[in-house]
């Protein structure tokens, strides 16, 4: 099967300043794919690339089998981008927007699907309400709409949720998931990292222009090992025997560091020696947060992955 998105060896350059030093991924059609990384990692510059808006400095990069230079119309075709930036017209309703970017696509009788993504993207009170006029999170929905107007096969969405409210961003993810069983394939940036770990099957881990993790979310998680106890004691003292374990103390909890479960019974027998009362106690299993700053803080130069 022909991958959604191929990118071979891309490398770029801005003058001095290596944006990309290699980048090799392969996501599968169908995938809800999550892509990762700190502020300058090389995330959008990635996407500015597979979008055709940024030219390599060498490698290749294809959308459903199109190179997007060579092939640039059947590759942006097959494209549907979610910028990170609220760009948009301001002469224009919401409607009349997403009519003009169908015709972008030469798609003449859009007004069907239209109607639809102005629906589930709870817009239909504002169909007709000038751009300008719109709230940051109205103007986002408009700009995921206009991603999608002309049904791509795959959808970039660069941190969608950013800034905005609760009831978007739940709206959002109905529609995107629905779109993504309907076997489109969706790669998602996002600095929240439990969306990406609800939504998302695989993640790549970009640092300093380089993937230095690429896995399934399962496999990534199932790398830490042990996991962490919360624990709020009366009187608040933990005892001389587990203060090697402490990792943190915040909000009257003792946060522990423990290997495995057998461990926890040696944990609670030094708390009743020392008299110590469990008024709290949580287990918090590895999530994709804590391999995030695990892999962000190995090494400061990190080896790429391939």
């Amino acid at each position: 099967m022909t991958p959604a998105i191929e990118v071979k060896q891309i490398h770029k350059r801005f003058g001095a300043l290596q944006a990309l030093g290699g980048i090799d991924l392969e996501i599968d059609t169908g995938e809800f794919f999550a892509l990762l990384g700190p502020n300058g990692a090389g995330k959008t510059t990635l996407i500015n690339i597979i979008a055709g808006l940024t030219l390599a400095s060498s490698g290749s990069a294809r959308v459903m089998g199109y190179d997007v230079v060579a092939d640039y119309r059947e590759a942006r075709r097959m494209l549907g981008v979610v910028p990170q930036e609220l760009v948009f017209d301001p002469f224009f309703t919401v409607r009349e927007t997403l009519v003009i970017q169908s015709g972008y696509y030469g798609l003449k009788n859009n007004n069907s699907w239209i109607e639809e993504i102005i629906h589930h993207l709870d817009l239909t009170d504002k169909a007709d309400a000038n751009m300008r006029t719109l709230s940051g999170g109205m103007k986002r929905r408009v700009l995921v709409a206009q991603a999608l107007v002309h049904k791509p096969p795959v959808i970039i969405l660069d941190e969608p949720t950013a800034g905005v409210d609760v009831e978007l961003r739940q709206a959002l993810w109905r529609f995107i998931k629905r779109l993504n069983h309907d076997g489109h394939t969706i790669v998602l940036t996002t600095h929240y990292l439990e969306e990406a770990e609800a939504l998302c099957s695989r993640v790549a881990m970009l640092k300093h222009g380089n993937i230095v993790a690429l896995d399934s979310i399962r496999n990534l998680v199932n790398s830490v090992s042990g996991f962490l106890v919360r624990l709020r004691l009366s009187p608040d003292i933990l005892p001389l025997s587990l203060q090697s374990l402490m990792s943190s103390h915040e909000d009257e909890c003792y946060i522990l560091a423990i290997r495995e479960y057998s461990q926890l019974e040696s944990v609670m027998a030094a708390l009743r020696m020392a008299g110590a009362q469990v008024l709290e106690m949580q287990v918090l299993q590895p999530d994709l947060e804590e391999v995030f700053v695990k892999v962000m803080g190995h090494t400061e130069n990190p080896q790429p992955v391939r």
